[in-house]
């Protein structure tokens, strides 16, 4: 990996609170310890191949060096997974890659935010909270709706945090007296392969400093075009892995790094400053989520990270299967004293004569049973819904009899591992829901969107069941909730009618 030291110059970096020199080697030790542990979950949630690359460097984090094998071996080992197979298995040997860990990841995903969650503002003044709603949906709409909650889940659960930046327009920043929309506030996804903190040395919880570095495709550069949209330029980013070589049929890579301190924002580009404002937000504007908390660490857990041995340990034993049924299929005959034995092969209706008293025809090979195997197997796959928390029936499969599953209790009580889970994402995400709210609402005060005060800025999050459920039931709890006095926007909410975002 090419860990070129980039000049950043001391006079650009003013006010950020962060030296050359540290800033260098929070740059350095990102490369070098972070982003190969990082990659490796992604390669075990894509389970990428090295035939399917492109010379684009695409935004996804699956552009670091990784685990290459002989020209010489199958097909199927050049998947990303393959790199945890032993090395008996990459001799001319049947590989069988099974990814167990995505379509898991993707469950999760599935019953944290398949319905979406509701927002209420928690303003003493009605007419101000309905603004409030009304802005919020705005913005999460105006950056993806429920596509960016789904993309926050599904890279929280890979990487076991993530970080969400938000960002002003930049016609804002050279016109400060410029009208904000709900538009111009933009919601950045961080992946933590390009996400660099400096956090408060009192306080793992705070960020002092934050920190950005990733490549960028520069088509205007290569010639390809004469004018590119900035904002294009943003999707076209990758985390900051080596460098692809210059070449004809390659596009220039520039080396962008953005430092993010409470007074300015400084943007550079191969270390020479392109950019630097005011920080008109007086405050880091970065959200930070753990996938599931982890004490005393600014990083969460992974999903992926548990499941890496038993996904190894399944691909290897599904190879072993797939070596002993190739050599095992075909039955062979060993025949003694039959003269031209070879020349007739065995079949249907074929006859030898011999007149050997010691001749006969001996049959071996054939594929045998195994329970053993089968069982072994079995109870790998038994680990990882133990590990992960989700099972065959949360995907839909079904396998044997499951038993009666049309009550709500019963379905509740297969999927009680997976519910469990859920609710620990929920507290952990609904706080950095909760936050990234707040900081929306900041902003929006800061720029003239809407103006408020500290206290409105608190919201309420009402999750909707991950269960199907019986509508006229929910209906009737709703009924006796109104009478109970229950706020009839809360209770409105719960149904899931106070507009989802």
């Amino acid at each position: 990996m090419n860990l070129a030291k980039q000049a950043f110059h001391p006079a650009d970096l003013a006010d950020t609170g962060v030296s050359p020199a540290l800033l260098q080697m929070l740059i350095t030790e990102h490369q070098a310890g972070v982003l190969p542990r990082l990659q490796r979950f992604w390669d075990y949630y894509r389970n990428p191949s090295k035939t399917s690359g492109t010379n684009l460097p695409t935004p996804s984090p699956a552009h670091a060096p990784r685990l290459r094998f002989s020209d010489s071996a199958p097909h199927s080992s050049t998947l990303a997974q393959a790199q945890g197979l032993p090395p008996r298995l990459h001799a001319n040997r049947e590989i069988v890659i099974e990814n167990d860990i995505a379509w898991r990841i993707h469950t999760l995903v599935d019953f944290m935010f398949a319905k979406g969650v509701v927002i209420q503002s928690m303003s003493d003044d009605d007419a101000l909270a309905t603004r409030i709603e009304t802005l919020l949906r705005e913005v999460f709409d105006h950056n993806g709706g429920q596509a960016f909650f789904h993309d926050l889940a599904l890279l929280g659960g890979i990487y076991g945090y993530v970080d969400v930046l938000l960002r002003l327009d930049p016609a804002t920043h050279r016109s400060p007296n410029r009208r904000t929309h709900s538009a111009d506030l933009r919601l950045d996804l961080v992946d933590p392969p390009r996400a660099i903190p400096l956090l408060d040395p009192d306080d793992y919880r705070r960020i002092d400093t934050f920190i950005l570095h990733y490549g960028r495709v520069d088509p205007v550069a290569g010639g390809i075009a004469a004018q590119t949209p900035s904002r294009w330029h943003d999707l076209l980013k990758f985390p900051a892995f080596q460098a692809p070589a210059p070449s004809a049929d390659r596009l220039p890579v520039r080396q962008i790094t953005e430092v993010i301190s409470p007074q300015t924002i400084a943007r550079f580009q191969d270390g020479q400053l392109i950019d630097k404002h005011l920080n008109r937000l007086g405050r880091v504007p970065a959200i930070h989520f753990q996938n599931l908390p982890l004490p005393f660490f600014y990083e969460g857990l992974s999903d992926v990270e548990p499941l890496i041995p038993l996904q190894d340990e399944l691909n290897t034993r599904l190879s072993d299967r797939a070596n002993r049924v190739t050599f095992q299929s075909f039955k062979m005959y060993l025949g003694k004293g039959i003269e031209r034995f070879v020349e007739r092969p065995v079949g249907p209706g074929q006859m030898w004569q011999t007149e050997n008293p010691d001749a006969s025809i001996q049959e071996f090979g054939g594929d045998a049973a195994s329970p053993s195997e089968d069982a072994h197997i079995e109870q790998i796959r038994d680990a990882m819904d133990k590990t992960s928390g989700v099972n065959g029936i949360a995907a839909g499969l079904l396998r044997d009899k499951v038993g009666n599953l049309t009550s709500e209790n019963a379905l509740r009580m297969v999927l009680v591992g997976l519910l469990a889970k859920t609710e620990k994402r929920r507290v952990t995400y609904g706080a950095g829901i909760a936050r990234l709210c707040e900081l929306i609402l900041h902003a929006a005060d800061v720029t003239g969107l809407l103006a408020t005060r500290p206290e409105d800025r608190r919201v309420r999050l009402d999750w909707p069941s991950p269960l199907p459920e019986n509508t006229g039931q929910r209906l009737e709890e709703a009924k006796l909730k109104l009478e109970l006095g229950v706020p009839r926007l809360q209770v409105l909410a719960e149904l899931g009618y106070a507009g989802d975002v």
